[in-house]
């Protein structure tokens, strides 16, 4: 980076004597020159004011560059000595220099103000801090603090001691920075602690040169250091100098150095390098003033004047150097906003391209992005990315408008053409490598359109809720004007709202899209689409399918609410998949499991579109879809009325998952059509079973035991529906199960019984029975009932008949048995008295007979069938505790042994002697309780209260007396009676009032 920052000016030429110090005030110059020339030290020094010679209003405090200034006044003999140092503060008008001491003078008259003679004499340096008056003084081996005092004298603050003479100092904060030796040392300016920072080199001495920032440059040989002010390393602060420096000056943004044969100035942003070298040699000092740098010859004084930043940002554009250019565009006037903002959109686009020429295409967004051009500039150096047809005129264009850029836009225009030519059709690149640059670039333009498009996408949807509320206002007042007397026809202007945002983004959308699948980031890309997207649909629909990328073609439908496209599609991938087994990849991504997931969403919003499309997935994962109907809540009858239409064999599979998941929540008109569908199919086979003559009760398919299974566990069926199905000569079993549904207890064990011998099954169904209805004491006798079928057949079948000829007379399968009459029975003894059997008569006169219920003429016996007296003996041993005792004894047969009853009597007298004794003994413990309750109150009863003539009241304390009295429980409180129930009134008024509160 080489460019003119300065213009060196000889602005005073020809002094007389030797130049030693040098200053600037309100445009005028102030040269201290010895009068011989620095041939002898001791000499006086006069002091010389130079001032322009076209001086106008506008220049004054300026240093001017037109002409040599000329002499305006001479103060001979103003130093004894020549001046070490001399400095102009300008915002005081003070005159500061150090010959024999500190002396301050006014300016611009040159009056004495102070003399600190005494602690400054034969001082080599100080540093004035023009912002808080401070002055510190370095004499021998002392460092002197003063304070300027309302601008008229120096006050003493501080002093303090140092190990050597100082070379260099200067104010950093409340601290000082020193130069001992070849040392630097911190020295804090209120409490005197000195910390060492590091050594300034082997062959410079110590230079301090303070930052605007509050920050130091401290030199080390030939590189410069910066520091904060408590003398640590900026790490990315360091200037090397082409020489070892005598001097430096701060003039933003450069530094300038004094080398021995040139003036040097670099740049203070890293990597400082060199901006310019102006040969001046012999150059004794360097002085920083408001616009320029005062370099002072040994007979002349030359000012280095800097370039406008408006010339220099052009110099550094034109040179490639455009972030300084940039760097310079902050210092521009803060009145000239307009043009920096123009010049810096201008540099960022020069340098976007530069950089993007260079293949550094991330940075190249980045500058892109800082220019704030339109979007569709940037993509214009993107041949291969479709854009929609919008009317969004792009920033590029509107940049022809500028003339400072018109220059700048026509560059870019044809760098734009270069880089297109030198992407697709250059010769000196190798297919791969232009193959490289394109991924690369593509990929910095994805994170570019993704770092524009918050603030896009934010602009695009409130634009559209703007135009929603505006619409909605609008109906509204359609709709109130409907109710208002109508007048003559006027027609509102419609508004048309801006479509620019949306616009913007679908640019923006559309080409992210089609970034991401060029640069293999489909996964983004799917993203990208499953969010708030302006993707213009038949430009990324035809993208996608060029390119097969079909997963986000799917998410494409799918964002655009174009589900049928979406499952056709997927339908097609997934039978390509099948066929193309030998393409493992393929058939792993599309599968009909995807299907499945695709329509879980859908399941609510649109059930028929995803019963419509099932219908590919039912045949292949039956189990799965029917999982995705049922945990999705689609509606069970619409569901089961589609599959009966186009998947009946499916039917069955559906209701039974349905009522494996929730057995009460199943509507009984679908429990009532599983049942049905298990029926006709058992009907199916049984026929065919007859038919061949293999046809037995104990034979069960698959079907039929879950058309038991599901008769049994559920009730929402229609029963009489499914007895008129059933055949009269067989399925017994179901029909028990329905007459159990029924409540016909006694058809249903006479079904397990005598049709399909199956005892076992009949006292399993008097268990489930009992247990269903422990608190219903009419299901208690279900025992009973099943004693009467073993027992007495014929007895039960004829309470049967009487029982449910009404329902019997509705279905032929149930077959009447002849109803003839029990012959008439003689009273009798009891059997036995054992639980309430005196309370409990069975025989229609009320009295016992003489006989058994059991026993009966053996023509009776045989109508009902055979006396199945082992298994009634075998139900009494093992349910003895749920049947009644003298009911059971009444019903069997006279000839029954004892003998054979000893496993049903032993423990039903065992536990009816254990009752008795637990009932004897609660009595007697009741008793004894009640005799303790009367014992006691005997005791309380017996109670002395004597009352003499200091017993009180403990209610009114008033003497009882001989008032009648009441005492309290506790044996020791006395009352007057009248007390006491006046004070139970007041209790119970209180109580009332309580309970009305509440």
């Amino acid at each position: 980076m080489v460019h003119s920052a300065y213009d060196a000016v000889e602005l005073v030429a020809g002094v007389p004597g030797r130049i030693e110090a040098v200053a600037s005030h309100a445009g005028k110059l102030l040269v201290a020159a010895s009068d011989s020339e620095g041939l002898f030290r001791g000499s006086d020094c006069s002091l010389r004011i130079y001032s322009s010679p076209a001086s106008s209003p506008e220049g004054v405090g300026e240093i001017r560059r037109d002409g040599p200034y000329t002499l305006e006044r001479q103060e001979q003999r103003f130093w004894r000595r020549p001046p070490l140092a001399m400095e102009v503060s300008a915002s005081r008008d003070l005159l500061l220099s150090l010959s024999e001491w500190v002396a301050l003078h006014r300016l611009p008259g040159l009056e004495t103000v102070a003399v600190v003679s005494n602690k400054t004499k034969g001082a080599n340096i100080f540093a004035w801090d023009d912002r808080r008056g401070l002055l510190a003084v370095g004499r021998q081996k002392r460092l002197t603090v003063f304070r300027l005092d309302s601008g008229r004298e120096f006050v003493e603050v501080k002093e303090f001691g140092v190990p050597d003479i100082l070379k260099s100092m200067a104010w950093c904060g409340d601290n000082i920075c020193l130069g001992i030796r070849r040392e630097y040392m911190i020295i804090n300016s209120m409490t005197g602690a000195l910390t060492e920072v590091f050594s300034s080199g082997r062959i410079a001495p110590p230079l301090v040169v303070p930052l605007p920032t509050g920050e130091l440059l401290l030199g080390k040989d030939n590189i410069g250091v910066f520091v904060d002010q408590n003398g640590k390393l900026i790490q990315d602060g360091r200037i090397i100098w082409s020489d070892t420096p005598a001097s430096v000056v701060i003039h933003r943004p450069y530094a300038v150095a004094r080398l021995p044969r040139h003036v040097e100035i670099r740049s203070l942003r890293a990597p400082n390098a060199l901006v310019q070298t102006a040969v001046l040699r012999d150059v004794q000092k360097l002085v920083q003033t408001d616009n320029c740098i005062l370099a002072a010859l040994a007979n002349s004084v030359y000012g280095l004047l800097p370039v406008p930043i408006g010339a220099q940002i052009v110099q550094l554009t034109a040179s490639g150097e455009f972030e300084e250019a940039l760097a310079l565009c902050k210092l521009l006037p803060p009145e000239d906003s307009n043009l920096r903002a123009a010049k810096e959109s201008s540099i960022h686009i020069r340098y976007g391209h530069f950089l993007f020429d260079s293949g550094s295409y991330e940075e190249a967004m980045e500058q892109f992005s800082d220019s704030h051009v339109d979007i569709t500039y940037v993509l214009s150096l993107y041949p291969s990315i479709v854009l929609p047809q919008t009317h969004i005129i792009g920033d590029h264009d509107k940049l022809l408008d500028m003339p400072e850029l018109a220059r700048e836009s026509s560059d870019v225009t044809d760098e734009m053409e270069s880089y297109s030519l030198q992407l697709h059709e250059s010769d000196d690149k190798s297919p791969l490598e232009v193959k490289k640059m394109s991924h690369n670039a593509l990929v910095a333009l994805v994170k570019y359109l993704q770092k524009k498009r918050s603030g896009i996408i934010e602009r695009a949807t409130a634009e559209v809720t703007e135009e929603v509320v505006s619409g909605a206002v609008h109906h509204s007042l359609i709709l109130s004007e409907s109710y208002k007397p109508k007048k003559p026809n006027k027609k509102r202007a419609q508004t048309h709202t801006s479509s620019i945002a949306r616009e913007m983004a679908t640019v923006l959308d559309t080409s992210l899209l089609q970034a991401l699948i060029l640069t293999r980031q489909s996964p983004g890309a799917i993203e990208l689409l499953k969010g708030l997207n302006y993707c213009d649909l038949k430009i990324c629909e035809e993208f996608l399918k060029e390119r097969s990328e079909y997963m986000v073609l799917l998410e494409l439908y799918k964002s655009n609410e174009m589900h049928r496209e979406a499952l056709q599609l997927l339908n097609q991938l997934v039978e390509e998949s099948k066929s193309e087994m030998e393409n493992t990849d393929f058939n792993k991504k599309f599968n009909p499991q995807m299907i499945i997931e695709y329509l879980r969403p859908l399941c609510r919003s649109d059930p028929m579109l995803v019963l419509e499309s099932s219908l590919y997935v039912l045949e292949r994962n039956p189990s799965e879809t029917i999982e995705l109907f049922l945990s999705e809540n689609v509606p069970a009858d619409l569901v089961n009325s589609y599959l009966k239409q186009h998947a009946p064999n499916l039917q069955s599979t559906y209701l039974e998952l349905m009522l494996s998941m929730s057995e009460t929540g199943i509507n009984p008109n679908l429990q009532n059509e599983l049942v049905q569908l298990y029926l006709s199919e058992v009907l199916d086979w049984y026929k065919i079973l007859k038919e061949e003559g293999n046809w037995t009760e104990k034979t069960y398919s698959p079907t039929r035991k879950k058309l038991i299974s599901t008769l049994e566990s559920n009730s929402g069926y229609n029963t009489d529906l499914l007895l008129k199905r059933l055949p009269q000569d067989a399925l017994f079993e179901e029909r028990a199960i329905l007459y159990g549904k029924m409540n016909q207890h006694l058809r249903a064990l006479s079904l397990y019984v005598h049709k399909l011998q199956m005892p076992e099954r009949a006292v399993a169904y008097c268990d489930r029975v009992y247990v269903e209805g422990a608190q219903q004491p009419s299901k208690s006798n279900i025992y009973f009932n099943l004693l009467q079928i073993y027992l007495n057949p014929r007895k039960a079948e004829k309470e049967f008949e009487q029982k449910i000829v009404p329902v019997a007379s509705q279905y032929p399968g149930i077959q009447k048995s002849s109803s003839t009459k029990f012959k008439g029975g003689r009273t009798g003894k009891k059997v036995v008295e054992i639980e309430g059997a005196d309370e409990i008569r069975f025989t229609p006169s009320g009295t016992d007979s003489g006989r058994s219920d059991g026993d009966g003429d053996g023509d009776d016996a045989s109508d009902g069938g055979p006396i199945m007296l082992n298994d009634a003996l075998e139900l009494l041993s093992q349910r003895w505790e749920r049947i009644n005792g003298a009911q059971a004894l009444r019903l069997l047969p006279r000839d029954t042994k004892l003998q054979d009853l000893v496993s049903f009597l032993e423990p039903l007298l065992r536990n009816s002697s254990e009752h008795l004794r637990n009932y004897l003994v609660i009595k007697n413990l009741i008793f004894r309780a009640n005799l303790q309750v009367k014992d006691d109150l005997y005791k309380r009863r017996q109670a002395v209260v004597k009352i003499d003539g200091n017993s009180m009241c403990s209610l009114c304390h008033k003497r009882i007396a001989n008032s009648a009295f009441a005492i309290y429980p506790n044996g020791e409180t006395l009352v007057h009676f009248v007390c006491f129930r006046e004070s139970q009134q007041i209790k119970a008024v209180r109580g009332a009032n309580s309970v009305k509160r509440r």
